[in-house]
């Protein structure tokens, strides 16, 4: 039986209602879904999905912009490994099983490729999403940019790292200031022995050419001390305006015979180059080791060995850079001396190692070698820079600062009258009995009367008593009880115009900075011979 029209209009009534019902939440659905997927889109927390395969399915506005692109369509259907660093792929395809497998990852780190072709540091939180069957259906992924993190955590690093081994090179500077100290003491008695025996000796004695073997043996060990002195930084004795391609200059006939034959030398150096203030003998010592390690780099066979000089505008971007950066250096002109050899290079434990005192990749005893030029360089407010790669040679550069314009004119070298010591009294203090013996004599031979004392307080008894007929005073600096700083402080409150002169095995700039303004008469550097010491003592005693 058909229906009837009643029963028609009742279901065309109901269809009526759930089609205004299902339009009804359509629009809503639609409303829901703009508003959602525009949260999503606009969200500042990079985010990702990938399908089963690592495909990408979705990516919001904060990814595309992190990695630089403008349209979803140049990086949806690619894979996730296409935006991937080389050298991260081996641990992408290591971690994503692990995913699958645990459902989530937290903190994941790896280095994206930026459409610029830069990279760019991300952290991975991620989870998996599955189907009703609980197959895998996709992993959705935020990621955080953290390559400023990892920049300044990787500073924060490289600045302990330096500052761990400027820790290290001071301890063990210390300690070769303090060998070099006592050693010294040591060679000032032998060779003031020998240069006492050599005085009395008759220029045919048999015994004449040991002595004199003696001596060279001992001022060869005083050159140790010396560089034991700049490794401590505390190696500038004559410092004076230089330029340095007139020093290579000088020397290019000497390192010409210094290397083998089969190591060519080329070199190139800046003309007119601002001075520098140095010591020409440091100088010539960094360049002497610079070019002798270039030659070892090298070894049996054959190679370039380029030796450059110039100046360069160093910021404190650049001056943070090099080794070891831990005077803060001011920004500015800075003259260098740069040696590159074609040799074996360095790798990175080889480098790490490069200024530890007596390290050597040859045979043993060596000497102090690169770390007598970190020193030099570190007491001549410098510093170095150092290129390498094992297998392609290496580069040394070593950096002066330049003296301002105004300053760039050399020092005059004084020159002293004869001394007149007949009949003068000098008080001799140092607390080694066998340096105050050698001294002693010395001094006598040259006229002297000489009254010892073994420290300070014991000089000072000794001044108080009799400080009306002493002419002069030397004085070691480093004493027990009472040191020679100490000791002339008192002794100028008892007689403002005592002569006081100073000896030390530290060079005169370390000592007499110390003392400027104070009246203080003069130094000498151990170990001393006769003549040094006459020379020392003309300023004092000199003729009228």
């Amino acid at each position: 039986m058909p229906p009837s029209p009643q029963q028609i209009e009742a279901q065309l009534t109901s269809l009526q209602q759930e089609l205004t019902a299902c339009l009804v939440d359509k629009e809503k659905a639609e409303r829901n879904w703009f508003y959602y997927h525009n949260l999503f889109d606009q969200a500042p927390v990079a985010y990702q999905s990938l399908d089963n395969n690592g495909i990408f399915r979705e990516v919001n506005r904060s990814w595309l912009d992190m990695l630089g692109y403008r349209e979803k369509t140049e990086v949806i259907g690619k894979p996730f490994t296409a935006f991937v660093h080389p050298k991260w792929l081996d641990r992408v395809k290591e971690d994503f099983p692990k995913l699958k497998q645990q459902g989530a990852i937290s903190g994941v780190e790896y280095k994206l490729i930026r459409k610029d072709g830069m990279f760019v540091d991300v952290s991975i939180n991620g989870r998996i999403s599955y189907d009703t069957n609980g197959a895998v259906k996709q992993t959705h992924c935020l990621l955080q940019d953290v390559t400023d993190t990892k920049r300044a955590e990787d500073e924060r690093k490289k600045i302990e790292e330096q500052m761990r081994h400027v820790q290290k090179l001071e301890s063990l500077g210390v300690l070769a200031g303090g060998i070099a100290h006592d050693f010294n003491n040591l060679l000032m008695v032998i060779l003031g022995n020998a240069d006492l025996a050599l005085s009395e000796l008759s220029p045919v004695s048999p015994a004449r050419e040991n002595i004199l073997a003696i001596e060279k043996a001992a001022r060869r060990s005083a050159e140790l001390c010396k560089q034991m002195l700049a490794y401590a930084g505390k190696g500038r004795f004559v410092v004076q305006a230089v330029n340095l391609s007139e020093i290579i200059e000088a020397m290019i006939q000497m390192l010409e015979v210094s290397v083998s034959k089969k190591n060519v030398l080329k070199y190139h150096l800046a003309p007119n180059l601002p001075l520098v203030e140095a010591d020409i003998s440091q100088v010539r010592q960094v360049i002497m080791n610079l070019v002798i390690n270039a030659a070892e780099a090298i070894g049996e066979r054959s190679g370039v060995i380029s030796i450059t000089s110039g100046a360069m505008e160093c910021d404190t971007a650049y001056l943070a850079n090099t080794f070891v950066y831990e005077q803060h250096l001011p920004e500015g002109v800075y003259c260098y001396i740069e040696v590159a050899d074609t040799g074996c290079g360095m790798d990175d434990e080889i480098k790490s190692r490069l200024f530890d005192p007596f390290f050597t990749t040859k045979f043993t005893g060596r000497g102090l070698g690169m770390s007598a030029v970190l020193g030099i360089a570190r007491s001549h407010r410098g510093a170095i820079k150092v290129y390498t790669e094992s297998g392609r040679g290496s580069t040394i550069k070593v950096l002066f600062p330049a003296m301002p314009a105004s300053d760039r004119q050399p020092r005059a070298i004084p020159s002293y009258a004869d001394p007149a010591f007949a009949g003068k009294t000098l008080l001799l203090v140092d607390d080694e009995e066998t340096v105050r013996t050698v001294g002693r004599q010395m001094l006598e031979r040259m006229g002297f009367v000489v009254i010892p004392a073994g420290d300070g307080r014991e000089a000072l008894d000794v001044f108080r008593k009799q400080a009306d007929i002493l002419d002069c005073v030397i004085m070691d600096l480093t004493m027990p009880h009472m040191d020679g700083e100490e000791a002339f402080r008192e002794m100028r409150r008892i007689r403002n115009d005592v002569q006081v002169v100073l000896s030390s095995g530290y060079h005169e700039q370390e000592v007499t900075q110390r003392f400027t303004g104070k009246g203080l008469a003069g130094f000498i550097q151990k170990p001393y011979t006769m003549s040094a010491l006459r020379d020392a003592l003309q300023v004092i005693f000199k003729k009228p």
